[in-house]
């Protein structure tokens, strides 16, 4: 008897890379969700982010992290420098976490700042105040849920601004894993980076804070 079944074709499992370099802001965050939209609608398996950020909005922050555990694919997140603040919180999405040998990570707390000539009555006040505890609040169990600690443990360390080398982080449980590889040769790769809005001089550079802020007209807030 002759056997006219097909073989089944095996799905093609592809990957993508992208190399975040800049603090988390609408733009940068709005350019993160077009690629992995669009990745996702091209049957993309797998998506590697790695990071390396001074921190940024909250909001934005905290909706990436929602929107990438949320994603129908699988998303591995990479310390190739700094992962700072929020930074954090978006690393935590990756099923697999990981570091370069030479980087760190920095927690800490939420800030808001005021600038120019804005002005707050009572009531706002008290608004803005409960607003940065619940992101503080969220930050915490983020990072409590994703590294098996107590959410109050996280939020001493915030308050203590504790920084951790990848040794410290994989103790922590914040690292799955720590490699100098980060993609190989003939990897796809999409960039996310800073845009400087102002022209640097000869022979200078600025170093990013590495306590870094969504600006606004009248407020800054993040971490």
């Amino acid at each position: 008897m002759t056997n006219n079944k097909q073989p089944t074709k095996q799905t093609e499992q592809k990957t993508v890379f992208i190399r975040f370099m800049a603090p988390f802001d609408p733009r940068t965050s709005d350019e993160l969700f077009r690629i992995i939209d669009e990745k996702i609608k091209q049957k993309y398996s797998k998506i590697n982010l790695m990071i390396s950020s001074p921190g940024g909005s909250v909001f934005h922050g905290l909706s990436i992290y929602n929107y990438l555990k949320g994603s129908p694919i699988e998303i591995n997140t990479y310390n190739f420098g700094s992962v700072d603040s929020i930074g954090v919180v978006v690393f935590c999405a990756g099923t697999k976490r990981y570091s370069v040998p030479h980087a760190r990570f920095l927690i800490h707390g939420v800030k808001f700042n005021i600038r120019g000539n804005a002005s707050f009555d009572e009531k706002e006040m008290e608004e803005k105040f409960k607003s940065l505890k619940i992101d503080q609040k969220n930050i915490a169990k983020v990072i409590a849920d994703n590294c098996k600690k107590k959410t109050e443990d996280i939020e001493n360390d915030m308050n203590e601004r504790t920084t951790l080398n990848p040794s410290q982080a994989k103790d922590y449980g914040l690292v799955h894993q720590i490699e100098s590889k980060l993609f190989p040769i003939d990897a796809e790769i999409f960039v996310i980076r800073e845009i400087q809005n102002k022209p640097q001089q000869p022979l200078q550079f600025t170093v990013p804070n590495i306590q870094g802020y969504t600006e606004s007209n009248d407020l800054n807030h993040g971490t």
